[in-house]
């Protein structure tokens, strides 16, 4: 069971300083005034029709996001020839973006075929500037077959024209069962004067305005500045009234362990670690709702082996293969068949690996519901003059 004793980094890097102030202007760094149109039916076929197999496919994803012994990936070299590099060069949305909008507004090659973004504010900047390549969706049987139907419908991407989800998480509610004896169910549990002091909120931006939003019935994905407005107050309430304890990065986890806070906003993958360490740490996502965010592949522009990338990126969604890196990385998998593997792995099993893999297979937080499905929200999408007015309304609140 490699993944359950490993931390999981990725997620520390990504929450650290991915959305950040200074992220963000990095990101908006000399974008206004570039965008691309989108490309036409006839553009994406032409570029498809000159592209053929090179044999060889480069991968830059995120720290421990793949097995060590890389058996997706050797599968992959195995059934079809094609040599891999896999490079875990990415440690943030914006550091990466900063990097790579240079390179590709010069015209010139990344050196990787695929990359791996989270959904939000640089990914959208890398579509709109034309930076990523228009998948040619024929080349994406398995994909078709096998993704679940809500990643086939994605709000930053609909159609999925360009990217195809990796793995996804969810920020909901995290509460410490020591100290907290009701069961909490509410988004309002947060905003509660009888938690004053042992709220955690998170400093992320973006994070903090979806719950500032969707706790006045608000639908982050189609808010206006009008809404900014009305959750910055809310959230500004909050923390005038003492409710909030600190504005957290990654460390709120080690903080509603420990009871430092007694509930917060979390993340489920950091909340399904400690519960499988023992930990007396319940994750809900508020009947209100929450957020989903989604890792996404995407070839980016000037790829030197498109098809080869377009393969693999497939590959990884035939079920067995997608079973096999979700066990590893105990994030939200786009393939809804896995869970039927692993129950079926889990039944054969004995011992401590068995429990372990029941724990997954019954794990909300690795398979949400229908019902949590049904609750959860995106980011708001952004223009570059939108951010301007968006940042600053929840990081006055954060940084106060």
């Amino acid at each position: 069971m490699r993944g359950m004793t490993q931390p999981r980094t990725r997620r520390d890097v990504f929450r650290l300083a991915g959305y950040s102030a200074a992220g963000l202007a990095l990101a908006a760094c000399g974008v206004q005034g570039q965008k691309a149109a989108p490309p036409k039916a006839d553009a994406v076929a032409d570029y498809w029709a000159k592209q053929k197999k090179n044999g060889k496919v480069v991968f830059a994803n995120w720290p421990e996001y793949m097995p060590e012994d890389k058996g997706p990936l050797e599968k992959f070299k195995q059934d079809t020839g094609i040599a891999y590099e896999y490079k875990e060069v990415i440690q943030e949305n914006a550091e990466f973006f900063g990097k790579a909008d240079p390179v590709l507004r010069a015209g010139q090659s990344l050196g990787y075929d695929i990359v791996v973004m989270t959904n939000g504010i640089q990914l959208q900047h890398m579509i709109e500037l034309g930076y990523a390549v228009p998948l040619d969706q024929s080349k994406l049987p398995n994909f078709q077959a096998n993704a679940g139907q809500k990643y086939k419908e994605r709000s930053y991407d609909p159609g999925n024209k360009y990217t195809v989800p990796y793995t996804s998480g969810v920020t909901g509610i995290a509460y410490n069962t020591k100290y907290v004896k009701d069961e909490i169910t509410s988004i309002e549990s947060l905003f509660d004067p009888k938690y004053k002091g042992r709220v955690g909120m998170m400093a992320d931006a973006q994070e903090i305005a979806n719950f500032g939003m969707i706790a006045l019935g608000i639908d982050p994905e189609k808010s206006t500045e009008a809404d900014w407005n009305k959750a910055g107050e809310k959230l500004k309430a909050q923390r005038d009234a003492g409710i909030v304890r600190k504005y957290y990065d990654q460390s709120y986890i080690d903080a509603v362990s420990k009871g430092d806070v007694w509930l917060t906003m979390a993340w489920s993958g950091d909340v399904f670690q400690r519960q499988l360490a023992g930990e007396p740490v319940k994750f809900v996502v508020p009947a209100e709702g929450g957020t989903i965010w989604t890792d996404n592949m995407l070839i980016p522009k000037g790829a030197a082996n498109p098809v080869d990338a377009l393969m693999l990126m497939d590959y990884l969604y035939q079920p067995a293969v997608a079973a096999e890196l979700d066990e590893y990385i105990q994030y939200v998998t786009p393939v809804p068949a896995v869970q039927d593997l692993l129950r079926e792995k889990a039944a054969a099993a004995k011992g401590e690996d068995k429990k372990a893999l029941e724990d997954m297979v019954n794990s909300a937080l690795m398979f949400p519901s229908e019902a949590d499905y049904a609750k959860l929200r995106s980011y708001t999408q952004l223009t570059t003059q939108q951010e301007q007015v968006f940042n600053p309304i929840f990081q006055s609140i954060t940084q106060a």
